[in-house]
């Protein structure tokens, strides 16, 4: 990580766009971290709700996908902006 930030701070010689691009990569990280952790509990949650009555799985499959999209879009939303306050900033 802090390669990187030498390796950025060396080539352009401002040490604002490597602080920048750690903080991009750092949002992006934590973002996909919470993200995988919200989806491994949608699906995990599902794995039960199914044992437990099997009868429901097409109703709560729906709701399981539903789930999963929003939850993979906040990594996306994440992405977006901090390319646009890294770009705009």
């Amino acid at each position: 990580m802090l390669s990187s930030f030498f390796v950025i701070a060396q080539t352009t010689g401002d040490v604002a766009d490597a602080g920048k691009a750690i903080a991009l990569a750092l949002g992006i990280g934590l973002g996909s971290l919470g993200a995988g952790i919200g989806i491994g509990t949608i699906f995990g949650s599902m794995i039960q709700a199914v044992a437990r009555q099997p009868e429901l799985r097409g109703e709560l499959q729906g709701i399981q996908w539903l789930g999963f999209a929003l939850t993979e879009a906040v990594v996306f939303y994440g992405l977006i902006g901090g390319l646009l306050a890294y770009v705009l900033i």
